[in-house]
């Protein structure tokens, strides 16, 4: 299944993306697609439902954020052996973690918002998981079994918040709109090998990102696996889970930077397209 949250900011409401595409209405259903749904059983029940014969949303609604009330959002750098090459990195030993404010998250289509005097805004596509079950100490084997399903996200990043501000990467990670999530969250059991997923990043329709989950140093299962060890990972936590090369900040020999007007596009193989629009706080 294809989940969605349609509507304004603060108002969206649960809908699914049927077999032709068309946005359908959840709300009979489930209150929300929320840490509260993403239950197996709650998943099976949806599955069971007939779209057809679901109220159908006319127009184009805002779809936001793919999960709502998301409660950590959990994020893993370096974790691409191209991308770490690119940035001249050494290859992490262990996942290495950072958390994004909450604050942040958008919805796929929604404007991404550079901080007052920025001048190092990068863009970054990444395979979100979202987490289904709760779950502590699971082992690499189990680990896929306590995910609802997988999404797009845009880790955008200021660089020289996250650098040279002094303190952890999250002062350049969790800007207001640095989070765009979505545009649905496709649950796990139409996605294959999360591990074989192509993924690209266009800005102004020049490509600038081209990979696969396959080139991951530490797989999804093994995120979880590390993860579950050091906290209780609940339904609705969302992790993304590192970028492919072709970042800003590692084109040679001048890093490149986005500014107001660019576009970006970003695709996950099976997991759908973002699109935002790059503004400027004044």
């Amino acid at each position: 299944m294809k989940l969605v949250r349609y509507g304004a900011v603060g108002a969206e409401k649960p809908g699914l993306i049927d077999a032709n595409g068309e946005l359908r209405d959840l709300s009979a259903h489930v209150s929300d697609i929320d840490g509260a749904h993403l239950g197996e059983a709650t998943l099976s029940t949806l599955r069971g439902l007939d779209a057809s014969s679901l109220p159908k949303v006319d127009g184009t609604p805002r779809l936001g954020a793919c999960v709502g009330s998301i409660g950590k959002f959990l994020c893993i750098g370096l974790n691409y052996s191209d991308h770490a090459a690119e940035t001249g990195a050494d290859i992490p030993e262990h996942p290495i973690l950072f958390f994004k404010a909450n604050s942040a998250i958008v919805g796929a289509y929604d404007d991404v918002i550079m901080p007052r005097g920025s001048t190092h805004t990068d863009w970054e596509v990444e395979l979100g998981v979202v987490i289904g079950t709760q779950c502590k100490y699971v082992s690499e084997t189990d680990a896929l079994d306590y995910v609802a399903g997988y999404c797009v996200v845009n880790d955008v990043s200021e660089r020289h918040y996250q650098t040279q501000l002094t303190g952890q990467w999250t002062k350049g990670k969790s800007c207001d709109t640095f989070g765009p999530t979505g545009p649905w969250l496709v649950t796990k059991d139409e996605v294959g090998d999360v591990q074989n997923l192509a993924m690209s990043l266009d800005v102004n329709g020049k490509r600038m990102q081209t990979g696969n989950t396959n080139t991951m140093i530490f797989t999804v299962a093994q995120i979880i696996e590390h993860l579950s060890s050091l906290m209780t990972l609940h339904p609705g936590d969302v992790i993304t889970t590192g970028t492919p090369p072709g970042v800003g900040l590692g084109i040679k020999p001048d890093p490149v930077f986005l500014k107001s007007g660019d576009v970006m596009e970003l695709t996950i193989e099976g997991l759908g397209m973002q699109r935002q629009t790059v503004g400027q706080d004044t």
